[in-house]
């Protein structure tokens, strides 16, 4: 009787599913690394190698169903995050930048590259469209490059920002006429259904998924997981109904990350575990369908993906650069700025690859056409980061800026929090928010215990510690660093001030419960105690939502808080807010010159669209926040601290006359103290 082989050696192409998942995620891990040594973006490496694995290639692995399936679903998972990450504050602040670049960036490669698809490469007129529309589109593969050199706000950077809204958006509806008219012909029933269609989507998901969202936001349970289970039902189901009305469900996908956009800021711990789960599996996957889809063969026999590749890189790149050039010319760009919307607007990735997936699975494409693709995202990926560099770096020398980095970009922010405070999680959210991309400085947890309350030291110690380790999970989650400790005082506030010393914090937060009075907020009259002793800035916060369902910012200015030394941090911690929560501001000054500050706010950094009202005296302000003000708005109160400069005595209970109003939430900001020097760094010189 013989005996079974003691490895079982898997057929080849393997097809076996825990072999094909291993060799997959080896994939995964092994080409960003290798090509990103040699100046390549992870992607390519990841769909060389799945070209490597496939039948085109060494023919290791089967393409079969489950790749293919993942593969589908990481597309859809690429468009949400296409949508979900596009500027539209940037789109918001200047749309006739972004349309006059974006359609005009769109619609000369568009017509250029159709008539050479039909002339040069001798295809039909559908997938002579649909190959240009793949790269009249473009992705911000340099976008670590502008924000290098510091010019994310020149109006030209901007404008190339919110056009991708119109790049991506026109790509995916001549995607949805091309598969339309080879389906039934071209016809005005057609128009009429693939617009309809489209109206239909974009309002289904654009008036159904924020406000699901937003109410189970604020009312789901702490643990955020299935905050990330909801996205991701919303947007499959946004690319379900887009399948059952006849369109791409990239579509659909999309259009749920533009819908979904302000409710996930960038830096949140929401969007932070999107972008791992899609950037660590699903999208890879699409990436490795792709690549399981590439012939090295047909690339080696014949110049037939060689003529493709050229003709489609030589259309791309002039028409971006006239494109840029037209621009630049209506708005007035100089040549530094139209270097890098030409460097900008030249990338090209995987949404280049989505598109024409599509139309090789609909027949319009070739393998040629495919691999010739690939190789455009091979030769972008590198004409792109060069050309920017090349502009950004004398852009850059070209103005003169003085903005305080370091500190002022990542502030090292205290938290303390009670035994048994509320909402914790909220404000630690509300720190990651307030720290903005930069993530070197951690954030400081802090609870200060009495010696025996509550029982014997040391257990509540433990108890505490314990709470506090279980709150750091949530900042692992953002990829956030978060320090707690615990500390015995007999005087909180005195515990507060002293860590803020020995962690060198320069901004404290702490949380208001509005049940009681300020003063009582913790352990007596802690909140009260702080802000007497230590001239740090304090934000003292009472969310009654999550901070990223904000809709719009009221800030509050008292006459004469721009004389305090400690203003303009201020205002940079307002916009800074307003900037990462993807909102406006409605200034309301009492008793001041709404022009006077609206010119210092435009002295500060970020950039932020404001709206500058005047209040004739203090009885006004309530009346106007409770008829102007709605629940998912935040009110962010300027107030000096008690006889300090700009204080006045309404300040002292305005906090409790806020929680009576529809605003869930409000932020009181205490400026630093006696530290002039400090504040200059926010200031900017154009």
């Amino acid at each position: 009787m013989s005996r079974p082989a003691l490895l079982a050696v898997p057929e080849i192409p393997i097809d076996e599913p825990v072999f094909v998942f291993t060799l997959a995620i080896a994939a995964f891990l092994i080409g960003p690394l290798v090509v990103k040594r040699l100046g390549q973006p992870g992607i390519v490496g990841v769909v060389l190698l799945g070209a490597a694995l496939g039948p085109g290639g060494t023919g290791l692995v089967e393409h079969g169903s489950a790749i293919v399936l993942l593969g589908e679903v990481g597309l859809i998972y690429l468009l949400f995050t296409v949508g979900l990450e596009l500027d539209l504050r940037g789109f918001s602040e200047d749309p006739e930048g972004a349309a006059i670049f974006g359609l005009t960036s769109f619609f000369l490669p568009l017509s250029v590259g159709t008539a050479a698809g039909v002339v040069v490469l001798g295809l039909d007129l559908w997938a002579a469209l649909l190959l240009a529309a793949v790269f009249a589109s473009h992705t911000l593969l340099a976008y670590p490059i502008v924000n290098q050199y510091g010019i994310t706000q020149n109006p030209a950077v901007t404008a190339v920002f919110g056009g991708i809204l119109f790049t991506d958006t026109l790509a995916l509806v001549v995607l949805a006429i091309v598969v339309g008219a080879i389906d039934g012909g071209l016809t005005p029933i057609l128009f009429a259904e693939i617009f309809l269609s489209i109206a239909i989507l974009f309002a289904a998901t654009w008036f159904l998924a924020p406000p699901l969202a937003r109410w189970f936001f604020q009312n789901t349970s702490e643990e955020s997981y299935f905050e990330f289970l909801l996205v991701v039902a919303l947007f499959f189901a946004a690319a379900s109904l887009a399948e059952l009305l006849d369109i791409a469900p990239i579509l659909g996908a999309f259009v749920a990350g533009l819908a979904l956009n302000r409710l996930i800021p960038g830096g949140g711990t929401l969007r932070t575990r999107i972008e791992f789960v899609g950037n660590a599996l699903f999208i890879p996957f699409f990436l490795v369908h792709v690549g399981m889809l590439v012939d090295f063969g047909v690339i080696l026999d014949g110049l037939a993906t060689l003529q493709v590749a050229a003709t489609i890189i030589a259309v791309m790149i002039a028409m971006k650069y006239v494109a840029a050039w037209t621009v630049s010319r209506i708005q007035g760009y100089d040549k530094n700025e139209r270097g890098v919307i030409f460097g900008l607007s030249t990338g090209q990735a995987a949404a280049a690859l989505a598109i024409t997936l599509i139309g090789f699975e609909e027949g319009l494409f070739t393998e040629a056409v495919l691999n010739a693709v690939v190789l455009m995202l091979l030769v972008t990926a590198v004409v792109s980061p060069w050309l920017t560099e090349r502009a950004g770096q004398r852009l850059a020398l070209g103005q003169e800026v003085e903005f305080g980095g370091g500190a002022a970009m990542d502030p090292r922010i205290l938290l303390p929090l009670s035994q048994h405070a509320d909402l914790q999680r909220r404000l630690l959210e509300f720190a990651f928010v307030l720290k903005g991309e930069e993530r070197d400085e951690p954030v400081h947890l802090l609870t200060v215990v009495r010696p025996n309350a509550g029982g014997p030291t040391e257990s509540v110690l433990a108890e505490t510690q314990e709470k506090l380790e279980g709150i750091t999970a949530v900042g692992s989650e953002a990829e956030v660093p978060v320090d707690a400790q615990t500390r015995i005082n007999h005087n909180p506030a005195s515990g507060i001030v002293q860590s803020a010393l020995e962690v060198q914090a320069n901004l404290i937060l702490m949380g208001w419960d509005a049940g009681r009075s300020m003063s009582q907020r913790m352990f007596g009259g802690v909140i009260d105690q702080v802000l007497a002793t230590t001239r740090l800035p304090v934000l003292v916060a009472r969310l009654g939502h999550p901070i990223n369902t904000t809709k719009r910012l009221f800030v509050v200015v008292p006459s004469g808080i721009d004389h305090h030394e400690g203003f303009f941090e201020t205002v940079h911690l307002v916009k800074k807010l307003a900037d990462r929560l993807g909102v406006s501001l409605t200034v309301l000054t009492v008793e001041g010159d709404p022009e006077n500050y609206d010119e210092l706010f435009e002295l500060v950094e970020p950039e932020a669209s404001a709206t500058f009202s005047q209040l004739a005296g203090w009885g006004e302000l309530l009346p106007t926040l409770s008829e102007a003000a709605e629940p998912d708005d935040l009110i962010a109160v300027l107030s000096s601290r008690p006889g300090e400069v700009g204080w006045h005595n309404e300040l002292r209970n305005l906090p409790g006359r806020l929680r009576e109003l529809p605003p869930e939430s409000f932020v009181m900001l205490y400026p630093r103290e006696g530290d002039p020097e400090y504040d200059r760094q926010f200031l900017r010189f154009d």
